[in-house]
């Protein structure tokens, strides 16, 4: 009777310990990331190999500030200067990656500034609350679905306006998981298949670590691969090479200088970019510089060998571009790239 009672009461108790483990990992959103098998994997990490290279379109506050990183914005009113923007034009975009015979446009949603470019319910920041008042991640995606381009996604991970930040200092993002989550399952669930996500962890994990970020976002979009420019790579689908060049999968010392001194790991994918735009004195690179920077941009012979490194070795390949204050590809910039394009598909 007595040893009847015991297990009993010892079995309840099991069977509340696994209720309450199960909604805990449900809430926090720490599933362990569906796993493909080694067919399915193999397929997908061809399919982005074959993306060859694409388009890095970056287009936020730095593009009128005039600096990399955009500090110092503290009320909506403020969008007015920083963000003045009347009209876009995301179909130049897909049309230009078209013709330079790019498989993709990889574009920035939010930068540390925590500034959205796309309809967030998150956040009062966001470019519907701009001048501009529209989506323009859904209008690029439109225009990527007519001009046949795929879609990626960079993401600061940390972001200035979050508890504990320090606005416009490097690793001091601050900390609001949920609100990162919230943001990411926006991006995977709204607005179609995406084919990457670029985290950048210069601004910090936002405090969800990378392992949970990835698990986050395999929920949401098993297909989607993940990586990281920096910190943790244990998950990571995707070898970032920031200001890189071509290289095995393996070599992080030349192919991704801005990963430092990571742990070496079996990653699956290896990309690498960097600015259209050479080194300048004044204004941004990885943004629109500054009016009289409009005829600065590198040689389509550079752009070319390392589209062909890039294949030699089944990397992926974006080429860094600031649209203008209108939202418009520089004419300097079309035209070199429209140069690649007739090189790598020449005309018939």
């Amino acid at each position: 009777m007595r040893k009847y009672y015991f297990d009993k009461n010892k079995a309840v108790a099991i069977f509340f310990c696994f209720v309450f483990c199960f909604f805990s990992a449900n809430f926090w959103g720490v599933k362990n990331a569906p796993v493909p098998s080694p067919s399915v994997l193999e397929k997908r990490v061809q399919e982005l190999k074959d993306l060859r290279w694409g388009m890095f379109i970056c287009w936020s506050f730095s593009t009128f500030s005039g600096r990399e990183w955009t500090g110092g914005v503290a009320k909506r009113t403020d969008y007015d200067n920083l963000f003045p923007a009347k009209n876009v034009d995301t179909d130049q975009w897909a049309r230009t990656a078209k013709e330079a015979g790019m498989g993709y446009i990889l574009f920035l949603s939010k930068h540390h500034d925590g500034f959205c470019l796309w309809d967030t319910k998150t956040t009062e920041r966001k470019v519907t609350n701009a001048p501009l008042g529209r989506d323009v991640l859904a209008e690029l995606r439109k225009s990527c679905d007519k001009y046949g381009i795929k879609l990626a996604l960079y993401f600061s991970e940390g972001d200035w306006t979050w508890e504990g930040a320090v606005d416009g200092e490097h690793m001091e993002g601050g900390s609001n998981p949920e609100m990162k989550k919230a943001q990411l399952k926006e991006l995977l669930t709204q607005y179609g298949d995406i084919e990457y996500i670029w985290f950048d962890h210069a601004a910090g994990t936002g405090g969800l670590g990378h392992d949970e970020t990835t698990a986050w976002c395999k929920e949401l979009q098993p297909d989607c691969f993940i990586g990281y420019n920096h910190g943790d790579q244990a998950s990571a689908d995707i070898r970032l090479g920031e200001m890189g060049q071509p290289g095995q999968l393996d070599s992080v010392e030349d192919s991704a200088p801005y990963m430092g001194q990571v742990k070496k790991h079996k990653w699956k994918l290896a990309e690498f970019t960097y600015p259209i735009l050479p080194e300048h004195e004044g204004g941004a690179m990885w943004f629109y510089s500054l009016p009289e920077h409009d005829g600065l941009v590198h040689p389509a012979s550079k752009l070319l060998d390392d589209y062909r490194g890039a294949a030699e070795y089944g990397n992926i390949f974006s080429i860094n571009i600031g649209p203008d204050y209108e939202g418009r590809i520089r004419a300097v910039d079309v035209e070199t790239l429209r140069e690649v394009g007739h090189c790598i598909s020449p005309a018939p």
